[in-house]
C-alpha cells in the first residue's frame, strides 16, 4: 500500500511576544521587540498509508492542532517537508482542499438555517461532485445510518449528537482520500458516541479513506484506531499500535474496589494509606481504581492495606487501560 502522508524532519516555531503587565506595559509592547521563540513541533517524522487510522495523541499544547494545521495547508513548516497525497499542502491548498475532508471541533461546515439536504447540495457544487457519485454516497449513508429524518430538518433544529453525525457526513461526502477529525465524540452521550464510531468504521472500510482522528476519549482510540502516534512538547513519543504500546506496561494491573460508603471520600482517604506504594488512584462514580505496577508492589499487599479499615462490597482485577497506558506516556514516556 504506498503512503498517502509523508513527514520528514517537520518543525514549526512560533515567534511569540514578551508581554509586560499592566496598562503601561501594555503600551510598551506596542514597540517592542522583545520576542522569544517557541517550538510547537519539534523535529517530527512519519509516514501514513492509504486507509489506515490514526490515533494522533497529546495533552493539550502538544503540538497536535500544529501538525495537523501543517498538514491541511493552514500552516507552514519552519523546517522539513510534508507531503500529502503528493501535495505541498502550503503551496497547493486549492487541490490538498479537494482531497481532504475536514471536521474541527464543533466548527460546522454546515449552513445552519438550511436543511441538511442543501447543505449537501450546495457542497455537491464546490467539490463538483458528478451527479452519479453524490446519488452513490447519499444511497450509502442511508444504508449506514438513518438519515432520513435529518435531510429535511433545518441544522439550527438539531442536537449537537445529530450535527456532529452530519458533519462528518459533509466531510466524507466528497470521497476525499484523508479526513481530519477532531474530537468527533467531544460532548455526546454514549449512544451517539457508539453510532458516530461505527459510522467512521464503516466509511474508512468503505471508501478506504484515511483518518486522522485526534481525541482524548479513549473509547474511540480502542473502536477506531489500528495505530497511535503520542506527541508531547512538539516531539514525537511513541509510534505503533496500542497493544505494542501495552506491553511496556505489562506488570500493571487495575485494582478497582466498591467500597461502603462515599466513593470520593474513600479514594481522597486511599491516597494517603498507600502514599509510598507504587500505586495511583482514581475514582469515577462506582469504583475506586488503584493502577499497581507489580514489579514493585503485590496486589495482595495493597488489598490487605485497604481491608484493615474499610469493608469492601465489591472487587475486580483488571489488565491496565488504554487510557491509563495513555496516561502514564505523558508522565513518564516510554523507557
Amino acid at each position: 500500500m504506498s503512503n498517502i502522508i509523508e513527514i520528514k524532519n517537520v518543525t514549526k516555531e512560533f515567534k511569540v511576544l514578551n508581554r509586560r503587565e499592566g496598562l503601561k506595559g501594555s503600551l510598551k509592547d506596542l514597540f517592542s521587540r522583545d520576542y522569544k521563540t517557541v517550538r510547537a513541533v519539534d523535529n517530527i517524522s512519519m509516514t501514513i498509508v492509504q486507509g489506515e487510522i490514526v490515533g494522533y495523541l497529546g495533552p493539550n499544547g502538544a503540538g497536535k492542532s500544529t501538525t495537523i494545521k501543517m498538514m491541511t495547508g493552514v500552516l507552514e513548516p519552519t523546517s522539513g517537508q510534508i507531503t500529502v497525497n503528493g501535495n505541498l499542502p502550503y503551496k497547493d491548498r486549492t487541490r490538498n482542499a479537494q482531497e481532504i475532508g475536514v471536521v474541527f471541533g464543533q466548527r460546522s461546515q454546515l449552513w445552519w438555517a438550511l436543511p441538511l439536504i442543501e447543505s449537501f447540495k450546495l457542497l455537491k457544487d464546490i467539490y463538483q461532485i458528478p451527479d452519479e457519485e453524490y446519488s452513490s454516497m447519499i444511497k450509502l449513508y442511508k444504508s449506514l445510518v438513518d438519515i432520513e429524518p435529518l435531510l429535511h430538518k433545518p441544522v439550527r433544529q438539531m442536537s449537537l449528537g445529530q450535527r456532529t453525525l452530519s458533519d462528518i457526513l459533509a466531510a466524507f461526502l466528497h470521497n476525499p482520500k484523508i479526513v481530519f477529525l477532531d474530537e468527533p465524540t467531544i460532548g455526546l452521550d454514549v449512544s451517539m458516541k457508539s453510532k458516530i464510531r461505527t459510522l467512521i468504521h464503516a466509511l474508512n472500510k468503505e471508501k478506504n479513506t484515511t483518518v486522522i482522528l485526534t481525541t482524548h476519549d479513549m473509547g474511540d482510540v480502542d473502536a477506531l484506531c489500528q495505530r497511535i502516534v503520542i506527541i508531547d512538547k512538539g516531539k514525537m513519543l511513541y509510534d505503533n499500535d496500542i497493544e505494542h504500546l501495552k506491553g511496556f506496561f505489562g506488570s500493571y494491573r487495575t485494582l478497582k474496589i466498591r467500597p461502603d460508603g462515599d466513593i470520593k471520600v474513600h479514594s481522597a482517604a486511599l491516597e494517603n494509606e498507600l502514599d509510598g506504594l507504587s500505586v495511583s488512584v482514581t475514582s469515577d462514580d462506582e469504583w475506586v481504581s488503584i493502577l499497581v505496577n507489580e514489579d514493585k508492589t503485590k496486589v495482595m499487599d495493597v488489598l490487605n492495606v485497604i481491608q484493615r479499615s474499610r469493608a469492601i462490597r465489591d472487587m475486580k482485577l483488571e489488565e491496565i487501560s488504554t487510557e491509563e497506558v495513555i496516561r502514564k506516556i505523558y508522565e513518564e514516556g516510554v523507557k
